[in-house]
């Protein structure tokens, strides 16, 4: 029960700003182009018992599996957290997701009290391994992925353990732009910490304590009240990832949400066992996914901490893809994550008709370059490609944007080619790609590379070149996801949705993201939309009249008479 409407209000809006204020000090001090341009990175508070009280506005999939890297920071170091103490955490196995993500958590004292913990997460550009970027789907084990970090004390009492700092940053391509990103990592948690010690200098740490509950218990009300407004009951959704890159057939994730009036349970039996490439994913990220998702479709004024979590409950089969047994690979489980979203979103459409958009192109395809320069010094580019959203209910889907559960943003021309080593020759839209229907589905992106350095690795994480992203309420599927080397040239070859291949100087590279599903009978679209997005250059003439029986002059305007011929639109 909130005693002081007003206090609470300002108490929850202040705690989410000192979470918003850790992301910017990231983004602000960040030396890589993964953190710093493309956002690849979290940021959150905690309660002195581990439960997320406020998350910065960045990727919904780290931060539902904040709870579980708490959780094992408190088993390691619950009788021996002090002051100026920061740990490190990457293992799947005891709290982490995939090694390129490292949790870095401060303990936050006022005095002798313990107030909370901040909490950063970071995905660094590589952390060891076989392959750069140390996402490669094509590996077999933990082992082969880079450097394991337990939960570990990086900074005890204020004193840096170089010891332990210089074993990793021996283990990696790029050890200073990890020492940078890391040190990032700490000033986020500097400035968590500084705040939410000034929320107890305000409130007193008693009443301080009281406010965090009322905030859980908060976000737990606003949810079951969403939830009982959902009919009860029992529904089901079955997708597919392509394939696991070692030439597997389709891996099916299967979810059956179950509405129970103010509760929600999601049952992921019938999912692919594990796999024997990097797409296995542990437990905390699968519910992170299904948190992530079910943010999206209800109201956005729900606090997400560990409140919201509270009405969920889960069955995830062990030795599943969804929770993968070491010591499996799990570098590229970003894949299942955004799967995950799509799964439990197609589920959720018959219940949330009027929220539930088409499926997007399925998550940021992952592009990581791998260089050694003449003077053996390693370098690693990444670009991770977001495409499009599928269409919503009531509007288009949305261009050249990252998945809900990403919050990504796509690196800038510039600083890709900053490095020197390539040139992008085409970025863009792809005219057609987006799925028809009343609300048309988002457009395909595509980027045009050239090698510039003598020989490059590249690893690629794509898919949705099989299984489609899916259309609702009549609306077409999306369009698929292409690799292509030497496009146009007499020695074009398609490649495989996750290749891993070398490439050499003047060597030229296509990769097009999938594009969104349509929403609704594209017969019932209205004409003079079909003429914007053909005006715009969203849809050829021979779209317009192929997907939505609309007839465009070659001057531009609808040609009622022939459009008449093409057939009854409102079939």
């Amino acid at each position: 029960m909130i005693r002081d409407a007003v206090t609470f209000e300002v108490f929850r809006n202040a705690v989410t700003g000192i979470a918003d204020e850790m992301a910017i000090t990231i983004l602000r001090t960040a030396h890589s182009q993964l953190v710093a341009s493309s956002m690849d990175f979290s940021a959150a508070l905690c309660d002195a018992r581990g439960r997320v009280i406020a998350q910065a506005n960045t990727l919904p999939v780290h931060l539902g599996s904040i709870p579980d890297a708490m959780e094992a920071i408190l088993d390691e170091f619950g009788d021996q957290v002090r002051p100026g103490d920061v740990y490190l955490l990457n293992d799947p196995s005891l709290g982490g997701m995939h090694l390129p993500d490292i949790f870095a958590v401060a303990p936050v004292f006022a005095g002798e009290d313990l107030l909370g913990f901040a909490v950063t997460v970071v995905n660094h550009t590589d952390v060891g391994g076989w392959a750069a970027g140390s996402m490669a789907v094509q590996s077999t084990s933990i082992f082969a992925e880079g450097v394991q970090i337990p939960p570990s004390r990086l900074v005890e009492a204020g004193t840096l353990n170089e010891t332990f700092l210089r074993l990793i940053l021996r283990n990696v391509r790029e050890p200073e732009l990890l020492r940078g990103d890391l040190e990032s990592q700490l000033a986020a948690c500097h400035t968590g910490a500084e705040g939410l010690r000034a929320l107890a200098a305000r409130h007193g740490v008693e009443r301080l304590a009281t406010l965090i509950d009322e905030l859980l218990d908060y976000a737990e009300t606003l949810l079951r009240a969403a939830l009982a407004e959902a009919v009860p009951g029992t529904y089901e959704f079955l997708d597919h990832i392509d394939d696991d890159g070692l030439g597997s057939g389709p891996i099916p994730i299967r979810v059956k949400v179950t509405l129970s009036g103010s509760g929600i349970e999601l049952d992921f039996t019938g999912s692919s066992p594990q796999v024997g490439s990097a797409l296995n994913a542990t437990a905390s990220f699968t519910r992170s996914a299904a948190y992530a998702a079910l943010q999206g479709v209800l109201a956005s004024d729900i606090p997400a901490n560990s409140g919201f979590y509270r009405p969920f409950s889960f069955v995830i089969p062990e030795a599943s893809i969804l929770s993968g047994r070491r010591p499996a690979a799990r570098g590229a489980r970003g894949l299942v994550g955004f799967r995950i979203i799509d799964a439990v979103l197609g589920a959720l459409a018959p219940v949330f008709p009027a929220r539930v958009p088409a499926a997007g192109e399925g998550g940021p395809d992952g592009i990581a370059i791998g260089l050694v320069g003449p003077d053996g010094e390693s370098m690693v580019l990444w670009d991770p490609l977001a495409g499009a959203w599928g269409a919503r209910p009531d509007r288009d889907g949305v261009d050249g944007i990252s998945s809900l559960g990403a919050n990504l943003t796509n690196t800038p021309v510039e600083e890709l080619e900053r490095s020197g080593h390539i040139r992008i020759d085409g970025y863009g839209y792809l005219p057609d790609s987006g799925g028809a229907g009343r609300w048309r589905g988002g457009l395909a992106t595509f980027r045009d590379m050239t090698l510039l350095a003598p020989e490059a690795q590249v690893q690629i994480r794509s898919d949705r070149r099989t299984f489609l992203p899916y259309g609702l309420d009549g609306g077409a599927e999306g369009t698929p996801s292409l690799n292509v080397l030497d496009p146009g040239g007499p020695g074009e070859r398609v490649l495989e949705s996750k290749p891993h291949f070398v490439m050499t100087a003047g060597t030229r590279h296509r990769h097009v993201t999938a594009g969104g599903g349509g929403h609704g009978d594209p017969f019932e679209r209205a004409p003079e939309r079909v003429l914007e997005d053909v005006l715009d250059g969203k849809v050829t003439h021979e779209g317009a009249e192929r997907d939505y029986g609309v007839a465009i002059t070659p001057d531009g305007l609808i040609d009622t008479a022939a459009t008449a011929g093409l057939g009854d639109r409102a079939h």
